[in-house]
């Protein structure tokens, strides 16, 4: 990993240089949803203008105009196919909190989960930047920020997930697994991380830090979660009860392979037990071909092929699901080549997708459904390529092997 520039004056003007990029991205991102703030959607301009988001649809289902609490008062009136209290904890009350700022209009209700979500990506960043210094900009530059950041809420658990990643690098593996259990009570993502945490410790011989990592982030998530799940058992069990029945989305290899293929369609719950063999199977091989180049290898970035691994394994690939990659490319994978591999193809499934369900809408400017699949199946074979760049890359000095500066925000953490 690149040294940093130790000379005076410029580390700060380089982490101004990350938020001035960071500023920049989101002011892109929130621009391009300022066409669909109005919530008049009836002319397809959510797909024609690319505008679509899922926070103003939400602001309704979730009955989030007055003072309702997600699962402890029920939702009521909703309509054939809506879902309501489908977010986990943290994310459902995040929204509430959005609510609260304002929710007389899905206007209102768009530019405070906004602000709300831009503290999110600056606590990201300064994150970022505290382990690996520049090299925040993969975040704070990245286009899938800026077409997703405002889609959804996921830039919640990305900050919490990345939290983690420096609370455990600085030794504090306790705040490291707290974080861990709290993004995992806003996205399912960051328990995903817990694995490579623990492994990690245990691969320095520190038992005591792995098991602080594994009962702060249960722990941690119990709190949170306990009380709804004993006060509001079955409005809380919507999320479990909602994905597991779910059938396989549009943008997921299994969707794609029963479209063309009729023996590869299956029933949801064969869909389930076959998407989750192939991610426990897949990452067990992808941890020991790596031990076998490179034996001392970081255990902790196995989040990363983990986290693709998932994403490719799994029969929903949500859009805004990319935001999770941003970190761990900045952290595990710095090569400019995959990046930029990467960001070319989600933006490209990204201008297929919305084009295409303008064509489901019956408008005559949608674009072919094929054109999206192509897309979705070229940005699974550059995470595959991603992985294989990963577990070929030489052996590099750990963040936590260097000494943790004196005034962090004004000196680049050593990589």
């Amino acid at each position: 990993m690149d040294a940093p520039d130790r000379r005076t004056g410029a580390a700060p003007l380089s982490f101004g240089l990350v938020l001035l990029c960071l500023a920049g991205t989101l002011m892109l991102g929130a621009g391009t949803k300022a066409a669909c703030a109005d919530g008049n959607w009836s002319d397809g301009r959510q797909y024609r203008l690319l505008c679509y988001n899922d926070i103003e649809p939400l602001l309704g289902t979730e009955r989030l105009q007055g003072g309702r609490l997600p699962y402890l008062d029920a939702c009521r009136q909703l309509r054939s196919g809506q879902n309501c209290d489908e977010y986990p904890v943290l994310t459902m009350y995040f929204m509430r909190v959005a609510g609260w700022m304002w929710s007389r209009s899905t206007a209102g209700f768009l530019f405070a989960n906004e602000f709300l979500l831009a503290i999110c990506a600056v606590a990201v960043a300064v994150c970022l930047y505290l382990i690996v210094g520049r090299r925040a900009l993969y975040f704070a530059f990245a286009p899938t920020l800026a077409i997703y950041a405002f889609m959804n809420w996921d830039l919640l658990a990305v900050a919490l997930a990345t939290g983690a990643t420096l609370a455990l690098l600085r030794g504090r593996d306790r705040t490291s697994g707290i974080l861990l259990g709290l993004g995992a009570a806003a996205k399912l993502y960051p328990a995903l991380l817990v694995l490579p945490f623990v492994a990690h410790r245990l691969r320095e011989r520190k038992p005591d830090g792995a098991i602080e990592v594994l009962w702060a982030s249960a722990g941690s998530w119990l709190v949170v979660n306990a009380p709804f799940a004993i006060l509001a058992t079955s409005s809380w069990w919507t999320f479990f009860r909602y994905n597991a029945g779910r059938t396989p989305d549009w943008d997921s290899i299994a969707y794609i392979a029963c479209r063309h293929l009729s023996w590869a369609c299956i029933g949801t719950a064969r869909v389930n037990e076959i998407s989750l063999w192939a991610f426990l199977v897949l990452s067990a091989l992808t941890w020991w071909w790596k031990q076998r180049r490179d034996p001392g290898f970081a255990r902790w970035t196995l989040a990363f092929p983990i986290v693709v691994l998932f994403l490719l394994t799994s029969k929903v690939y949500s859009p805004q699901y990319g935001l999770w990659l941003l970190p761990l490319f900045a952290l595990a994978l710095p090569d400019l080549r995959a990046f930029v591999a990467f960001s070319l193809a989600d933006v490209a499934v990204f201008l297929t997708r919305f084009r295409f369900f303008g064509s489901v809408d019956s408008f005559p400017w949608g674009w072919p459904q094929w054109w999206f699949e192509v897309a979705v199946l070229v940005r699974a074979l550059v995470l595959v390529w991603c992985l294989v760049v990963w577990m070929r890359r030489a052996p590099e000095p750990l963040p936590d092997e260097a000494p943790v500066p004196a005034t962090p925000l004004v000196a680049e953490a050593t990589t």
